[in-house]
């Protein structure tokens, strides 16, 4: 199960958060391809111009996100959160609010092609703040190895659906993958720590169990 804190953390600029959440029954909510595809489209849609991605995992049934919410200094992206600042709407509700648009959209176009009525992922969705150096680190690699901890493939860096390969690539990507590699050092280092902690997958913080 998760913590109960990670019900009711708060959301606030310039801090980092692991977010994750499954279906509400633990039956998949990626059937194909294109479900995966789609949850990320609606994701950049709703959530790119308001947090920053650093990685990222979609597996049959739950899914795992390293974020920041921007602060001050981060100019761009904290005017467009700010701008979804109306009355007295603080940064953890506008977050919130677009996470649930996103979970509400998905849900609508996954009820509908699966021939499905009702609540699709838990509520409320978990999250908890990254507060130290070494929760971050060992946090990107949990998140990528996700895969294999639950059995779904032999080795995660074969899994289409996460970040890691996103970060080593050339192509464009709304992933922080500049300020992940400058974490590790290099991108020598980067594979190191994930090749290194293959089989011994660290859970930087107790969550679900699928």
């Amino acid at each position: 199960m998760a913590l109960t804190e990670h019900y009711y953390t708060k959301f606030e600029g310039g801090n980092f958060y692991h977010v994750y959440n499954r279906s509400v029954d633990r039956k998949p909510m990626f059937r194909s391809d294109d479900n995966y595809r789609f949850f990320l489209k609606q994701y950049d849609y709703y959530l790119s111009g308001v947090i920053d991605t650093y990685a990222y995992c979609l597996l049959g049934n739950h899914f795992h996100l390293l974020v920041r919410i921007p602060g001050m200094t981060d100019l761009s992206t904290f005017q467009k959160l700010t701008n979804l600042l109306t009355g007295d709407k603080t940064i953890h509700q506008v977050v919130s609010h677009q996470f649930r648009k996103l979970f509400q959209s998905y849900a609508q176009a996954f009820n509908k092609q699966q021939n499905r009525t009702g609540t699709l992922f838990q509520t409320p969705f978990k999250r908890v703040q990254v507060d130290s150096d070494q929760y971050f680190t060992h946090l990107v690699h949990y998140i990528h190895a996700n895969p294999q901890l639950h059995g779904l493939i032999d080795d995660f860096r074969d899994w289409k659906w996460s970040s890691y390969d996103s970060i080593l690539s050339n192509k464009p990507t709304k992933i922080n993958k500049q300020e992940v590699i400058n974490w590790f050092g290099t991108v020598g280092r980067y594979k190191e720590f994930h090749a290194d902690n293959q089989k011994v997958i660290y859970n930087p913080r107790y969550t679900f169990e699928d």
